[in-house]
C-alpha cells in the first residue's frame, strides 16, 4: 500500500467572504487552525499546502508549514491536488492515497481523518475502496437549507445520491426518514483522481454545482462514512463568528506547533 497524503488546497480570494483562509479566529489565522489540527491525525504520512497565493505561501513558511505553489487557474480543490500528484511533490505510487483537507474547515478533527481513511485500510474493504467521504445525521429543518449539502446512501455506506434538494423525498408523515449533511471532506485513490480528472464535467454535477457527482455518473462508488461530529464549512462571516464561539465555548485552544 501506498502512502497517506494530506493536502489543504488554499485559495485567497473567494466571492462570499475576502481573504478568509487568513482571517482570525480567537486571534490566529483560519488556515493555522485547519493545519495544526489536522496535523493531530496519526495517519497522514505528509500534510501539506497546496496554494496558487504567494501571500499564502510566504504565511506558510513563517509558521512552518508545508507548502507549495500550485496554478491559479485551479477551478477547485481537487484540481489543485491533481497537480500535486502529477508533479510528484509528495509522492508517486499509484496506491497513495489523498486526503482532501478543505481549508475553510477549522473544525475538522483527528477523528474526521482517521474516519475518512479507515475504509481504505480495511482488510475487507479495502482493496474495492476509490474514494470516500463523511455524513452527519441533520433535522429535517436544516435539510430544507440548500447549502447544506444532503447524501443518501445504500445498505453498504455507498453514496447513491448528493443534492441540495431534500433527500429522501417523504411522502407520507410517517416519520420513516433520516437526513444527513455531507460534510466537504474526501479521501481519493491515486487512480480515481486521475480518472476524475480525464472525465468532463457531468450533466448532475452542472446541475447541483457538486463534483462529487461526476464520480457516481461515472460509476465510481463513493464510500460514506458516518460522523458525530459536524463541522461549520466557514463562508460568510456569521460562518466565522459561530466557528469562534463554539471553540470560546468548549475552551478548545490552537494546538501546539
Amino acid at each position: 500500500m501506498g502512502k497517506i497524503l494530506g493536502v489543504i488546497p488554499a485559495h485567497l480570494e473567494s466571492m462570499r467572504l475576502a481573504r478568509k483562509l487568513l482571517l482570525p479566529i480567537c486571534g490566529h489565522p483560519m488556515l493555522l487552525w485547519v493545519y495544526r489540527r489536522a496535523r493531530a491525525a496519526g495517519c497522514l504520512d505528509q500534510l501539506l499546502v497546496a496554494t496558487d497565493s504567494e501571500e499564502i505561501l510566504n504565511f506558510c513558511v513563517t509558521d512552518n508549514i508545508p507548502a507549495v505553489m500550485t496554478s491559479a487557474e485551479h477551478r477547485s480543490g481537487s484540481d489543485r491536488i491533481f497537480e500535486v500528484l502529477e508533479r510528484g511533490l509528495m509522492s508517486g505510487n499509484a496506491e497513495d492515497i489523498y486526503v482532501n483537507i478543505q481549508g475553510d474547515e477549522p473544525m475538522i478533527t483527528r477523528e474526521h481523518i482517521e474516519l475518512l481513511v479507515r475504509p481504505f485500510l480495511s482488510p475487507t474493504t479495502g482493496p474495492e475502496t476509490q474514494v470516500s467521504t463523511l455524513k452527519v445525521a441533520m433535522s429535517y429543518e436544516d435539510a430544507q437549507d440548500p447549502n447544506n449539502v444532503k447524501v443518501a446512501t445504500d445498505r453498504m455506506g455507498r453514496a447513491l445520491y448528493f443534492s441540495r434538494a431534500v433527500i429522501p423525498y417523504q411522502r407520507e408523515p410517517s416519520g420513516h426518514a433520516h437526513y444527513f449533511k455531507h460534510l466537504g471532506l474526501y479521501a481519493y485513490r491515486a487512480g480515481a483522481l486521475r480518472k476524475f480528472h480525464t472525465l468532463e464535467p457531468s450533466t448532475l454535477e452542472l446541475s447541483e454545482r457538486l463534483e462529487q457527482l461526476r464520480f457516481l455518473e461515472h460509476g465510481v462508488d463513493i464510500t460514506v462514512m458516518e460522523t458525530n461530529r459536524d463541522t461549520i464549512g466557514v463562508d460568510t462571516e456569521d460562518d466565522l463568528r459561530k466557528v469562534e464561539q463554539y471553540f470560546r465555548q468548549a475552551g478548545i485552544s490552537l494546538p501546539e506547533e
